[in-house]
């Protein structure tokens, strides 16, 4: 299948600036084929934003990069109207947003105003500036970066922010091998900040990705599946650990990135494997602990995995 060819591209390219990232790059190029957005969330220093940007780099699209600030204000993202002296009418300044790949850095140190600026563009592709309605370039792909909300100078997103993100991927710092080959890389001129002289090439073109959409939506599903995943999300909302559920907007992502994910490892049908495989990411941003589960040490991802064990999986 051709997309199993483009991830398998595209994981050989990303070698090249990345160390021990495959999981997570298969992740985003699961969110991208899905026509879903990604959260990454993690501590400073894990190379969130280098992963966003050799993605960007592999993708033959327009890329533009958001430093989220708590004095940052929605129209700094999505334009305003400012008014021409030499014409002596109001135009249009587009913001940061009317791009193709936009990175939202450290979403979370921006106020809850300018994060909901995203919301209608995230969900609807689209954007309103002074009543007026305009369209966001195809494909709009946005991959916001976080640091845990327990650090310093930082607002939790909020729930309805949080759902429209398809996955929230948890990047912890790396094992020690890794970091040591990360080391050397360095020492011998690797540099971060030059990713054009890591001699990065497009891998994913605007054709091949719709080609790849088109494949994605052949991937059969079983009626077993569906049953599976529709018992995973209502779990969630009767779950004793559990204060909040997922909705059916989750149930709708986790099929969709199931289907991807089958068409990347060369499969024409969903199986268990694909939405165990994705139930972390698409469940744990949407759904709220309860306090006395948090107390007990508990935390969303093993909340899901007893979801899990609890739920028998389709033949």
């Amino acid at each position: 299948m051709q997309t199993a060819q483009l991830a398998s591209a595209l994981l050989a390219e990303a070698r090249k600036t990345l160390v021990g990232q495959d999981e997570t790059l298969i992740l985003l190029l699961t969110a991208l084929l899905s026509n879903g957005h990604v959260l990454l969330e993690g501590p400073p220093g894990t190379a969130k934003t280098l992963m966003a940007k050799t993605l960007a780099q592999m993708i033959q699209a327009e890329f533009r990069r958001v430093q989220f600030t708590p004095d940052l204000m929605p129209a700094d993202v999505i334009g305003t109207q400012v008014y021409d002296l030499s014409s002596g009418q109001f135009r249009l300044r587009q913001g940061p947003i009317f791009t193709q790949v936009l990175l939202g850095d450290e979403i979370n140190r921006a106020p809850a105003k300018t994060q909901s600026a995203l919301l209608e563009a995230m969900e609807e592709r689209q954007v309103t500036i002074e009543g007026q309605r305009l369209p966001l370039p195809e494909p709009f792909f946005v991959i916001a970066t976080q640091n845990p909300i327990e650090y310093e100078g930082t607002y939790p997103l909020p729930e309805a922010q949080l759902d429209r993100f398809l996955f929230k991927i948890v990047i912890d710092y790396a094992p020690r091998e890794v970091e040591i080959e990360v080391l050397r890389r360095y020492h011998f001129g690797f540099d971060a900040h030059q990713l054009a002289a890591a001699g990065l090439q497009t891998i994913v073109t605007t054709e091949s990705l719709r080609a790849c959409r088109a494949e994605i939506a052949q991937v059969q599903v079983e009626q077993g599946i569906l049953d599976y995943i529709v018992a995973i999300v209502q779990a969630t909302r009767t779950s004793p650990e559990l204060l909040v559920g997922a909705s059916l907007r989750a149930g709708i992502a986790l099929l969709l990135a199931a289907k991807a994910l089958a068409a990347i490892n060369d499969r024409a049908y969903v199986t268990p494997d694909e939405v165990k495989t994705l139930a972390r990411p698409v469940l744990r941003h949407r759904i709220i602990l309860r306090p006395e589960a948090e107390i007990e040490g508990l935390n969303a991802d093993m909340a899901i995995g007893r979801i899990l064990n609890r739920i028998e999986v389709p033949r």
